[in-house]
């Protein structure tokens, strides 16, 4: 027996929630297609992935949340990481990209994320 790993986000729960750690935002609506496709790839990825976050945001039950973020297309996979939005990507993934997208915000030194190097000094080798 497996836990679903996803929780739901609202507008109150939204900040707090990503502000630590990785996680990933499913934005959806139940008339969506492609919404109820990817929602399954979402919950299984989710399950491997103790360490991160897995939300959904029901765009129909949270218009003004949609709308502060520019969700203007649906599905569409935000990516989160400390705070930090590093990905914000409009339609369905495929599982092997999900979990590549996991990969390499985990990878991510989230000290140059948030203070990039000098730009110079990255040809200095």
């Amino acid at each position: 027996q497996r836990t679903m790993a996803t929780i739901n986000l609202s507008q109150s729960s939204f900040k707090q929630t990503v502000s630590k750690g990785l996680v990933l935002v499913d934005w959806w609506a139940p008339w969506c297609g492609p919404c109820r496709m990817f929602g399954p790839v979402f919950e299984r990825v989710s399950s491997k992935h103790p360490e991160a976050t897995f939300a959904k945001i029901n765009t129909e039950e949270e218009p003004a949340l949609a709308q502060s973020f520019e969700i203007t297309s649906i599905p569409t996979l935000m990516v989160i990481r400390d705070g930090v939005l590093l990905l914000k990507q409009p339609g369905m993934l495929p599982e092997a990209a999900l979990e590549s997208l996991i990969a390499q915000a985990m990878k991510l030194n989230m000290d140059e994320v948030r203070n990039p190097p000098d730009k110079a000094s990255a040809f200095d080798a």
